[in-house]
């Protein structure tokens, strides 16, 4: 979509970006991430030459994989935190022990 560029495929990729990278943004509640992955979509959607228009391609897909993954890392900590609080355990009873 990116290189066969229309209309068609603009408002088409618009809604992939929409669907793919802004609404999971939304759904963690990421403001900021989703402002930021935002404003590289309007780029995208926006730019005329080709080449440029693939380079931001490439730039939103590697920042949008950065969230992913600090969002994953934030999703393991929270499930490890719960574990350690239904197990009874924290640092301080064991420190005391």
């Amino acid at each position: 979509l990116v290189s066969n560029w229309t209309e068609t495929t603009a408002s088409l990729l618009q809604t992939a970006l929409q669907k793919w990278m802004l609404d999971p943004l939304d759904r963690w509640g990421a403001t900021s991430w989703m402002e930021a992955i935002a404003r590289k979509v309007q780029n995208i959607l926006g730019e005329d030459d080709k080449k440029r228009r693939t380079t931001l391609w490439a730039e939103a897909c590697s920042t949008f994989a950065f969230y992913e993954n600090v969002e994953a890392t934030s999703m393991l900590e929270m499930a490890l935190w719960k574990g350690k609080l239904r197990s009874g355990w924290s640092d301080d009873n064991n420190n005391n022990g």
